[in-house]
């Protein structure tokens, strides 16, 4: 079992950064690939990257390859995403999502078995 709480979203102007964390309870948190996401309204929920749970095999969508990083820290049982450049495009709720223990890193919503509460993200032009 994990519980995912994220924290950091906020209103930004266009241009500006962000980064939002997503801490995990549990231990389980070694043994999960994590992924964020972005939902707006009418919309599906959009993957933005993944990282699997040695902290490598990154992936990215494209709406967001060159400006969000993710990364994770073990040692605190949190996964970030750092959002360079952000533009009113990437107003959203963004949500962490943690797969079932030992599978891969996936753009997939199905593929993650839990779920954070979600923060905002908003920019303004």
């Amino acid at each position: 079992q994990v519980m995912l709480v994220e924290s950091g979203g906020g209103l930004v102007q266009a241009g500006e950064s962000l980064r939002l964390s997503c801490l995990a309870s549990g231990r389980a948190f070694s043994t999960v690939s994590m992924g964020w996401f972005r939902e707006v309204p009418n919309k599906e929920r959009e993957f933005l990257a993944a990282i699997n749970r040695y902290g490598g095999g990154m992936s990215y969508a494209d709406s967001v390859k060159g400006r969000f990083t993710i990364s994770r820290d073990s040692a605190k049982n949190t996964v970030y995403l750092q959002m360079n450049s952000l533009t009113p495009a990437d107003t959203a709720i963004y949500y962490c999502a943690a797969s079932r223990p030992y599978s891969a890193g996936s753009p997939f919503a199905y593929d993650y078995d839990y779920w954070g509460q979600g923060t905002q993200v908003t920019v303004s032009s």
